[in-house]
């Protein structure tokens, strides 16, 4: 499968060729010289926690329809990282948290332009006495705040499963 987003020129309609150009091939417009630059996608996620459980979502879109994920989702042009994952927090789960530090980066994982990219962890935390209320919408189906025991099996992403896994970690040293 062609990772190519273009097959002709979006300026002048030529079939684009490839070509080198700034030391890659790369599709290149040979009447008007438009070049096509294969720009990665920024995604963001969130280990959300509230006391000693973790938020998870079920996710009601493809890629990975039905398995259990992080919350998040493409940042959006103009918009900071911090800012995205907020913004795709209130739209998922209906929560509106600040957001943490910077916790690890992700090659995104996928078929075709959905491989392209880099995927941007960071940690929040949720405050109260009582569980965050969470009203799904958006990419989520399902979302549930779990201790480290409840975690289940069937997760999307290499990084869902890191992430856990160091929460997991951390979270039974702590104990």
């Amino acid at each position: 499968m062609s990772t190519r987003i273009y097959q002709f020129c979006p300026y002048c309609g030529t079939r684009l060729e490839e070509r080198l150009a700034f030391q890659q091939m790369r599709p290149v417009c040979p009447t008007c010289g438009f070049i096509h630059f294969l720009d990665p996608k920024v995604a963001v996620i969130g280990l959300v926690t509230w006391q000693g459980r973790v938020l998870l979502i079920r996710r009601d879109v493809d890629p990975m329809k039905g398995k259990w994920a992080l919350p998040g989702g493409y940042m959006d042009a103009g918009e900071m990282p911090q800012e995205a994952l907020a913004r795709e927090l209130r739209e998922e789960v209906g929560l509106d948290l600040a957001i943490g530090d910077l916790l690890a980066i992700f090659p995104m994982a996928g078929p075709g332009v959905f491989n392209r990219g880099i995927v941007l962890a960071y940690g929040a935390v949720a405050q109260g006495d009582e569980p965050p209320i969470l009203v799904c919408d958006d990419d989520a189906c399902e979302a549930a705040w779990l201790s480290a025991d409840e975690i289940p099996q069937d997760l999307a992403f290499e990084s869902t499963h890191t992430l856990l896994a160091q929460w997991r970690d951390a979270h039974r040293r702590e104990s």
